[in-house]
């Protein structure tokens, strides 16, 4: 069976898994890929800073992506939000 590596990404630090995983194709590693990341989820979202990226990737046996789950924290142009709030809504009666 074929060989697959996890690698993570976070910011500048990037590390792949010395210990590859079998799996029997690519349905299988798919699915090895996101119940991993699914066990691994809730801590990363604790931990996830404004304006980052964090990245999990499978790697073939050459080490090539193969499949790639990325979970992004972004914060949005708030001045539209701002500009509510300064001029609200007239009432409604």
């Amino acid at each position: 069976m074929p060989l697959y590596f996890f690698r993570i990404r976070n910011g500048r630090y990037s590390g792949a898994s010395e210990l590859g995983t079998e799996c029997a194709d690519r349905n299988d590693a798919w699915r090895a890929l996101t119940n991993t990341c699914a066990d691994m989820a809730a801590g990363i979202s604790r931990k996830l800073r404004q304006n980052s990226e964090w990245q999990m990737e499978l790697l073939d046996e050459q080490r090539r992506p193969v499949f790639r789950i990325r979970i992004v924290g972004e914060a949005l142009d708030d001045r539209a939000e701002a500009a509510s709030f300064a001029h609200p809504a007239p009432a409604k009666h």
